[in-house]
């Protein structure tokens, strides 16, 4: 640690802090527009100029360490100033030098509320300039569906074209020109391509960039802001929903360093127009081939006609991908009250049983975890496709150090170098047996990770393919007490959640393949899975949001809560109990999951056993504790989960791994019902075609 005087207070700091870092650690606020602490340094806004004893100017603070700073004459610590008259002059200086060519947008510019640079000349602002030239008008540029250009604004702090080049892998950002004529643009004004571009409006400090789909929408103080959890995916990224009124309109990161840190995909921050589009608002019953719009107390009694003339071995129910812990639990227990055995949530069928142990379904060294780790097997999966916060994660351990990445599955751009290991199961049995060149580099790994993506799990191989990749695992030493090297990627947000709970077949019991054929069962509860269409011959019950797949097929509709509509517990891949917050509420007669099925129970002469949410969860961290444990993950035995998984054998067949993942935008309901995601699809398809020819 090194001593170091901030406006008269001695504080301790590592040598490796900046200036600017020391500051705030003495609790100085310090402007700035270039620094970011998840980016590197680029030093060229200048607006953190300090005064520092000795130097002959003031000092860039977030470019200049605290390694770099001499003692004094008598070996007194050095001495920083930020509230000196010299430093307040420098900083005065530098405004006025950024609003020589800034346009005076801020009545009609989107960041007007929430602008740095309105935030710093409210303090370092003068209200005349001596610089009478015109202003410099930069043409706009076209750089995708998702952020709008308005480079007239622009004042080169480079944060955008840092974060895609370094954060996201996909340097879609650079700039042309030199001095006044220097522009940020996209090659060729083409569209980004990265799936994280929407965080580059996030970082803008003006209005340069902005989030197009809801520009001239808002303005931050109209906003009610409600923290909650992120569903499109099974990583669980902490974000923020704005809402005005009932009408969600924004979607927002939040920092989270264990998940997130504070990035969210285009997928998370721009669904939110699928929340409005093609909701489900009333119940509705097929009458003569045809759905019609119905009473609560109508559909009611149509499902219990049906169900208590069924008999419990002809009943199924499944569970989709967005449905929180509560709903799934009130649905089993109603199932379980009537006898029902065919139960399951593994849409794709994927080869996974609760019962080999918690290992067996999450990943085992956290998302946070992966920073530790030195070398990194993916098998059948893509990650910046089916989990892009973890993606990222890999990315910046490789820009940690040297880190061997092997891909064994469809080629595919990660964003980070990798060794293609090959398509397919014959190429994990060469790295088992070792005739694989990359098996030395997991050998001679302290902490290998191992990593199976949900695609090669849902084949009718998968037991086979698990078992392989866990002896591997087993035989390389990546499991031990202290470092738990092998995981599922998980890519629905409600399947860690379900097979916490054992929403899977019972004794004699069918599983999601068998209840979705239809042909074996009079009745079929579908909560939510909208990506499986119920064959003929069932009657089908439909809960859920959206007018997709699911309910197209339905007898009986019911409509339900989304996620920003209502309080639910979600458990992402790496087993972290969260929780999602009501910002608004269901539209027209939808009700929130847990209480539709608490009302059917009382219809079908089966009462469950409490009244309201907080007695429901009650009732659920009775019978599943770790439920409780909110932003926590519950210990489990990874030697012995991976001791079982290695003894399931099976010979896999050699048919080349696929993603579980194949449109990034278009993975779940909400997401196909929105527009905004739709083009983003389209764009992705043409630059696939383009990138194969």
């Amino acid at each position: 640690m090194t001593k170091i005087v901030v406006d008269g207070t001695e504080v301790d700091v590592p040598a490796e802090y900046t200036l600017l870092q020391a500051c705030e650690a003495a609790g100085a606020e310090i402007p700035r527009f270039c620094f970011h602490e998840r980016l590197s340094i680029a030093g060229n806004c200048r607006m953190c100029l300090v005064e520092l004893k000795g130097a002959p100017k003031p000092v860039a603070s977030c470019a200049y360490a605290v390694k770099d700073c001499r003692p004094g004459p008598n070996g007194e610590p050095p001495e920083v100033l930020t509230r000196s008259g010299q430093t307040k002059k420098a900083r005065e200086g530098v405004m006025e030098f950024l609003l020589i060519n800034h346009p005076l947008d801020c009545p009609i510019c989107d960041q007007g509320g929430h602008c740095d640079l309105q935030d710093q000349a409210m303090a370092y602002g003068v209200d005349s300039t001596r610089y009478g030239e015109n202003k410099r008008a930069v043409e706009e540029k076209y750089i995708g569906p998702l952020v709008r250009t308005a480079m007239n604004r622009c004042i080169h702090c480079t944060r955008c074209v840092r974060f895609l080049a370094e954060v996201a892998g996909v340097p879609d950002l650079g700039a042309i020109g030199r001095g006044e004529d220097m522009e940020i643009t996209s090659y060729l004004e083409s569209a980004m391509g990265s799936e994280l571009q929407g965080n580059v409006a996030d970082l803008c400090p003006v209005g340069a960039l902005v989030h197009k789909p809801q520009s001239y929408e808002v303005r931050p103080w109209e906003l009610s802001k409600t923290e909650s959890v992120d569903v499109m995916d099974a990583v669980g990224c902490a974000i923020r929903v704005d809402a005005r009124g009932r009408e969600v309109m924004q979607i927002e990161p939040r920092v989270h360093e264990g998940i997130n840190e504070e990035w969210i995909s285009d997928k998370t921050r721009h669904a939110v127009d699928g929340l409005r589009t093609q909701r489900l608002d009333r119940p509705y019953l097929r009458e003569n081939g045809r759905l019609r719009p119905a009473s609560w107390g109508e559909a009611f009694t149509a499902i219990a006609a049906r169900v208590k003339s069924a008999d419990p071995t002809r009943i199924g129910a499944v569970v989709g991908d967005l449905a929180g812990v509560e709903e799934i639990y009130a649905l089993k227990a109603l199932m379980t009250s009537l006898g029902v055995t065919s139960l399951d949530c593994r849409q794709a069928g994927e080869a996974i049983d609760p019962a080999w142990g918690r290992v067996a379904y999450t990943l085992g060294t956290g998302i946070a975890g992966i920073e530790e780790a030195d070398a990194i097997l993916l098998i059948g999966t893509n990650p910046r496709l089916e989990a892009s916060l973890l993606n990222v994660r890999i990315r910046k351990r490789w820009r940690m150090g040297p880190l061997a990445v092997g891909l064994i599955g469809e080629p595919v751009d990660l964003t980070y170098p990798h060794t293609y290991l090959g398509a397919g199961p014959e190429t994990l049995a060469d790295l088992a047996s070792g005739q694989h060149s990359f098996a030395e580099a997991l050998k001679a790994a302290s902490r290998p990770l191992i990593i199976v993506g949900t695609g090669p799990l849902a084949r009718p191989d998968g037991a086979a393919i698990f078992a392989a990749a866990a002896t591997l695992a087993r035989d390389l030493g990546a499991v031990t007490p202290d470092w738990s090297g092998f995981g599922v990627l998980q890519t629905a947000a409600a399947r860690v959640g379900a097979l916490d709970l054992g929403f899977v077949p019972g004794a004699g019991g069918l599983d999601f393949a068998g209840i979705a054929n239809g042909a074996n069962l009079d009745v079929v509860y579908n909560l939510g899975a909208d990506e499986v269409a119920v064959g003929p011959g069932a009657f089908v019950i439909y809960q859920g949001t959206h007018g997709d797949l699911g309910a197209t097929r339905a007898d009986v509709v019911l409509p339900g809560a989304a996620y920003t509509e209502k309080s639910a517990t979600y458990v992402n891949l790496e087993g972290r109990v969260q929780t999602t917050n009501r910002a608004g509420f269901p539209p027209g007669d939808a009700r929130e999951d847990w209480a539709i099925l608490r009302a059917l129970s009382d219809v079908l002469g089966k009462r469950l056993p409490f009244d309201s949410l907080a007695a429901l969860r009650r009732a659920l961290y009775a019978e599943h504790p770790h439920f409780a444990a909110l932003d926590a993950i519950a210990p489990s035995d990874a030697v012995a989960t991976v001791e079982t998984l290695s003894g399931l054998g099976g010979e896999p067949t050699r048919t080349a791994f696929v993603s579980a993942v194949p449109d990034f935008y278009l993975s779940n309901a909400i997401a196909r019902a929105s527009r905004v995601l739709a083009e983003c699809s389209s764009l992705a398809r043409v630059r696939g075609l383009e990138a194969a020819e």
